[in-house]
């Protein structure tokens, strides 16, 4: 495993989910993450605050046929804070579709549920 997978694997993960997004997302699909995480001082974050950011968000929202469909990722060792889990439920309420997925097989599985992604090109030609 290189080094940058062991620092980062929150990154890594999110960074694989979005290039499936783009090789095999289906048509008329955007995909976008939110950039919320991250240390702000209590300045700024009350500026952010201000501007309407809200904590929890998930990593990825995706829109298509006016539908949000939002995905947490989560590495084996994440877990939900509060603030992602009341996010997640206030997102539900006004109507988005939601879920967290632990690791790359879950959130493309979860991502091919909802009709996201094409078929896999390897898988199709193996059947």
């Amino acid at each position: 495993m290189s080094k940058a997978r062991r620092r980062h694997p929150k990154q890594q993960l999110q960074k694989a989910v979005l290039e499936h997004l783009r090789w095999r997302g289906v048509p008329e699909l955007f995909a976008f993450h939110v950039p919320n995480g991250g240390w702000r001082s209590p300045v700024e974050a009350a500026i952010f605050r201000a501007l309407g950011v809200v904590a929890g968000v998930p990593d990825i929202l995706v829109i298509r046929d006016g539908q949000v469909f939002a995905l947490e990722l989560k590495t084996e060792r994440g877990r939900l804070t509060q603030a992602q889990t009341e996010t997640q439920q206030r997102m539900r309420a006004a109507g988005a579709i939601v879920d967290t997925a632990v690791e790359l097989d879950a959130a493309l599985e979860r991502l091919e549920q909802w009709g996201l992604l094409r078929p896999d090109v390897l898988t199709r030609r193996a059947s």
